[in-house]
């Protein structure tokens, strides 16, 4: 079995999303910041979709989208890393892996609040 691209497990990590907005949504406390993150998350995930980065050249490219983020650098470094890692734990965890391919399946995404 291959490894997959960085474009694929990205995908991948966009329907795992769903679960966190969900729990977001029910937090009593002020969210905004919360969805500030996962909409940064979630743009940088579509254009590494987009651009299809190959997996020895993923980190660099993660790196060139945060330098040009400019002044919001600081968040947009702290998504790249958080996608660079769950990428690496899909390479090497199975069972992670496995969860992205069956959709992200979580009790967290369904229904809305």
């Amino acid at each position: 079995m291959t490894s997959p691209r960085p474009a694929e497990v990205c995908h991948e990590l966009l329907a795992a999303l769903g679960a966190s907005e969900g729990r977001r949504k029910r937090r009593k406390r002020d969210t905004t910041p919360d969805a500030i993150g996962l909409a940064i998350k979630r743009d940088l995930l579509d254009r590494a979709v987009t651009a299809d980065p190959a997996p020895d050249e993923f980190e660099a490219w993660l790196l060139e989208q945060c330098a040009a983020a400019g002044p919001a650098e600081g968040g947009m470094r702290a998504m790249a890393l958080s996608i660079f890692e769950e990428w690496r734990l899909a390479l090497g965890a199975g069972s992670f892996r496995d969860w992205l391919t069956q959709g992200a399946p979580s009790d967290d995404a369904s229904g809305e609040t």
